[in-house]
């Protein structure tokens, strides 16, 4: 299936969940906070969380810096 993650069209397992779609951009999880589209999937449901053909997912990451 192919998803939108961060503006890029994504191309996915049928079976794919927001986990899989957050280790796609990044191997880390700390610091990472997910929108699916338009509402904010917390940490503990990305694994349950299954996406679909064209859901838009946001991945952001905390950055450290001044």
């Amino acid at each position: 299936m192919k998803v939108i993650v961060n503006g890029v069209e994504t191309a996915l397992d049928d079976e794919a969940t927001v986990s899989v779609a957050v280790r796609t951009l990044t191997g880390q999880t700390a610091g990472v906070a997910v929108a699916l589209n338009g509402e904010v999937v917390s940490r503990s449901a990305w694994s349950s969380t299954r996406l679909s053909s064209g859901d838009q997912v946001e991945v952001l990451t905390a950055v450290q810096g001044g």
